[in-house]
């Protein structure tokens, strides 16, 4: 399922301060839409009591100039009607309704409120940069957020959200982690912002755990049309160490490709250094656009959460995908956001099957997911659960349960498992200690 349009990512917002006033302003438009999934779903039923549906929701940007995501809300639909085809879960269907953010502060508030107007039981699978305007309303109503994509600071810290991954901290760690062992010098090129004030502790503290000196910080602004003075900055540092090749790590989200055009021309006269960055700011389709085995990213170490697509533990996903979604080039089995999205359903199924025959609603959902509930994901995550307090809570990310990263390499343009240099087996590595280190206060 390759082909789908190249999106851009922005750097998530980590650690900008919750904002609850002015969330809910009306007037917004959003494009929120509700499909049902599967035969026998009332519309507007509400709940998820007696043998009414159990109604969720998912949302995620779409036709924007910026970051897209359609895949995950795709995603969302085709895992709704696979449950449905087979019985549905303890005999109640799935009724998914999805919800287009834009992008957009008011906009993501308006998907939240829609979602607490229909009573859904939990908002599953989603993505938006926004977390200081939808957690409010979210949390005001009581309603669980399960498995957003891990892009702000409050998915870390809300008391009704419950993630599957590490976010950028523990990309970021691993990352730093994996070059201590390989690289000489190791420049960063990261937003001259307070969000990009960040990115360096995280950075570092994996440089630190494998006895690595710290980047060297090279700010870039995040209006700029081209990075030379960026470009040679980072060249000239990472190319200090005649001995040792050293690394480059562009973490400009969106800005990422603008930054590569600008280094590719300077790279030519400086020592060959390796390429370095997380996903988000590369993927795949960046990859493929920029020339693939040919183009600046071959050899390149990318941090993940996940094990590549390739990986036979993503072949349930990539079947209901055949079953229910073939031919739709929005759902991308490499796309993160997919990925994260299969595995916040696989969390709600586990949820719904704990809560059996019992009225589903968003406060039992809820009350489940705190209760002490283990899910497996058959190996793409560690066995995930979610304590009142996390063993990151001392670093501000009380909520963050699952700091595994996977280290992956472009060979042949095409991403694949690293399996080592990061710590653990088959390529991936647990963060948490890592972070528990970094100074990000």
């Amino acid at each position: 399922m390759t082909g789908r349009r190249r999106t851009r990512t922005t750097l998530p917002h980590f650690f900008s301060r919750p904002v609850r006033a002015g969330a809910l302003s009306v007037g917004a438009v959003a494009l929120c839409a509700s499909l049902t999934a599967g035969c026998g779903v009332i519309p507007g039923a509400t709940g998820g009591s007696g043998d009414d549906p159990i109604k969720v929701m998912t949302w995620a940007p779409e036709n924007t100039d910026a970051t897209n995501k359609p895949g995950m809300p795709a995603m969302a639909r085709a895992y709704g009607k696979w449950i449905n085809d087979h019985g549905g879960i303890d005999g109640r269907k799935l009724e998914i309704l999805t919800c287009n953010d834009h992008n957009d502060s008011v906009a993501a508030a308006k998907c939240a409120r829609q979602a607490a107007d229909e009573d859904v039981v939990a908002v599953v699978g989603s993505y938006s940069q926004f977390s200081d305007s939808y957690l409010a309303p979210l949390e005001g109503a009581g309603i669980p957020y399960i498995g957003g994509y891990g892009v702000t600071s409050g998915e870390f810290t809300g008391q009704m959200s419950y993630p599957v991954n590490g976010g950028q901290p523990a990309l970021l760690a691993g990352l730093g982690k994996a070059l201590a062992a390989t690289c000489g010098n190791v420049s960063l090129v990261r937003p001259d912002s307070i969000v990009g004030d960040q990115l360096p502790p995280l950075l570092n503290s994996g440089l630190k755990a494998g006895g690595h000196a710290t980047a060297e910080d090279v700010l870039a602004p995040e209006d700029v049309t081209e990075y030379s003075s960026q470009s040679d900055h980072a060249l000239r540092d990472a190319t200090r160490n005649a001995a040792r090749k050293g690394c480059v790590v562009p973490a400009l989200g969106d800005r990422t490709d603008t930054f590569m055009d600008s280094f590719r021309r300077a790279r030519e006269t400086y020592p060959d250094v390796r390429m370095a960055t997380v996903l988000g700011s590369v993927d795949q389709t960046v990859i493929n656009s920029t020339g693939g085995a040919s183009g600046p990213y071959e050899g390149a170490y990318i941090t993940g959460w996940y094990p590549p697509a390739s990986d036979a533990r993503w072949d349930q996903m990539k079947k209901v995908i055949n079953e229910e979604a073939f031919g739709d080039n929005r759902i991308d089995p490499a796309d993160a956001g997919v990925q994260t999205t299969w595995i916040a359903y696989t969390v709600l199924k586990a949820v719904l099957e704990k809560i059996g025959s019992g009225d589903v609603t968003a406060d039992s959902v809820r009350r489940t997911l705190s209760g002490g509930l283990h899910v497996s994901t058959g190996g793409l995550t560690p066995t995930l659960s979610w304590p009142y307090e996390g063993k990151l809570a001392s670093v501000g990310f009380p909520r963050l349960v699952n700091a595994n990263v996977t280290l992956q390499v472009v060979q042949n343009g095409q991403l694949v498992a690293a399996r080592t240099n990061i710590g653990g087996t088959n390529g991936t590595g647990d963060m948490t200690q890592t972070l528990e280190n970094a100074d990000v206060r």
